[in-house]
């Protein structure tokens, strides 16, 4: 079941934020106007953990910016955090399923609902930003029909530990 947050409900707020393995990145290519990318798997796999995030009363109480969350039972498993972007699309800030339940359509089921208030918002489309190592992620945008609109090199720059680039993905209605 997904479930709008609420005041009744902000403790479940960060639940689903768990780590990830990364074991490969994608490797993107710009041409003809057209993105690609090949995946290149590492050799050694390490563990991902992102900081929790601090809890936003205004997704409660703005318009523009909502968090769903998913519940199996009273377990919240996923979250997904969104609002409008100045370009016209739903900016998706964080999407998160806990590692036990990945890999059964709980993302999906998020999705589709950030479509939904997307839509509902008058929005074009849905956009958000992942890491290159984060494999998982990328195939799973790509399997939901996102493409790639963008990439950044230098986002993550300022941390030495990150050898990352910023992938900008787009799913236009």
């Amino acid at each position: 079941m997904v479930m709008r947050m609420t005041h009744e409900n902000i403790r479940d707020y960060n639940k689903s934020n768990e780590s990830l393995v990364v074991f490969g990145r994608i490797i993107p290519k710009y041409e003809n106007e057209n993105w690609s990318y090949t995946e290149e798997i590492f050799s050694e796999q390490y563990i991902k953990q992102y900081e929790n995030d601090d809890i936003d009363i205004s997704y409660i109480e703005n318009k523009d910016k909502a968090v769903f969350f998913y519940y199996e039972g009273n377990n919240c498993i996923g979250q997904i955090r969104l609002r409008t972007n100045w370009n016209g699309f739903a900016f998706i800030e964080e999407i998160t399923v806990a590692i036990n339940w990945r890999q059964r359509g709980i993302g999906t089921e998020l999705l589709m609902k950030a479509i939904k208030w997307a839509k509902q918002n008058n929005l074009v489309g849905l956009m958000l930003e992942t890491q290159d190592v984060n494999l998982s992620a990328c195939r799973f945008y790509a399997k939901n029909n996102f493409v790639i609109g963008a990439v950044d090199n230098m986002l993550y720059t300022n941390f030495s530990t990150a050898n990352e680039k910023a992938i900008i993905w787009y799913y236009k209605f």
